[in-house]
């Protein structure tokens, strides 16, 4: 087993339980460098989900709206 981390046996200046001395900084463990692949390009349209979603949302405002004026209408 080849671990990143450093052996506590064999770290300077660490007490019993794990503790650091006063004064004293453990190693730290090894780390990646944060560098990925390049995230692709957004697109600049809208998706087609989206454009029927707004669809929906005025059709349901229209009908809304519609049922609406009717009952005022109606009184």
């Amino acid at each position: 087993m080849n671990s990143m981390d450093p052996d506590p046996d064999k770290t300077p200046d660490l007490e019993p339980g794990g503790g650091v001395a006063p004064g004293s900084t453990p190693p730290e463990s090894a780390q990646t460098s944060g560098l990925s692949a390049p995230e692709p390009r957004t697109s600049r349209h809208f998706p087609p989900t989206g454009v029927a979603a707004i669809v929906v949302a005025v059709l349901f405002v229209a009908l809304f709206l519609a049922v609406a004026v009717g009952l005022v209408l109606a009184m």
